[in-house]
């Protein structure tokens, strides 16, 4: 179903309120979060990068963050794995780092569902269909997030983000956010296998993808 109408209304006035609430009540959690990275890791506090939005406009998302700037001899960032903090991988098993995101949420650049944002070059290295994933507004939290999150391909987290595009609902984003308190307790799927956080998108093999399950149950 498209977001248009007074259903997009409806999920924006939800979005806003649950933005303004979220960061009022745990004004705590990130105050306490902020001050955990600053004293372990200094400034900046907060990580900033340009992500692509609603139709792939860029948009600056803010999280907290999670690691060094460590490079090496050449001046190359070292891995993920170098680099990730145990602060940092605190944050991210809890998804505080994620918090700072609530204020995107509310300049209306993110939705508290949709697909998640990622990099910028990967607009180039999507299928058509892949591309779907960018009709709606991007979000904190989605169906590939609560299907399984990096513990998933690619592949398989742009099947799911098309899937919500194509079925979207009210009723499909109060799943989500429900499903989401669930995957938060069992802290599942927070990093790929075998690798610190999640490889990059190199662009999808001209294989035919195996199906999907995509249904509700």
């Amino acid at each position: 179903m498209r977001q248009s109408g007074w259903r997009l209304a409806i999920k924006r006035s939800v979005d806003i309120l649950g933005a303004a609430g979220g960061l009022l009540v745990l004004a705590p959690v990130v105050a306490l979060s902020a001050l955990a990275v600053r004293c372990t890791m200094g400034s900046p506090v907060l990580f900033k990068q340009q992500r692509p939005g609603r139709n792939g406009k860029p948009f600056v998302l803010c999280k907290f963050r999670t690691m060094l700037d460590s490079v090496d001899a050449n001046g190359k960032p070292l891995s993920d794995a170098a680099r990730l903090t145990k602060t940092g991988a605190l944050l991210r098993t809890l998804s505080l780092d994620e918090l700072p995101q609530l204020w995107n949420v509310l300049r209306g650049e993110m939705s508290l569902v949709g697909p998640r944002p990622l990099l910028m070059q990967y607009l180039a290295r999507y299928t058509p269909r892949q591309a779907r994933r960018h009709d709606v507004l991007p979000g904190i939290t989605g169906w590939a997030q609560v299907h399984g999150r990096n513990a998933l391909t690619h592949e398989q987290k742009f099947e799911l983000d098309v899937w919500y595009v194509e079925n979207w609902s009210l009723r499909l984003d109060g799943q989500v956010l429900w499903l989401t308190l669930s995957t938060l307790l069992k802290r599942s799927g927070i990093t790929a296998p075998q690798h610190a956080t999640m490889p990059e998108f190199m662009g999808s093999s001209d294989q035919p993808q195996q199906q999907r399950v995509l249904s509700n149950g």
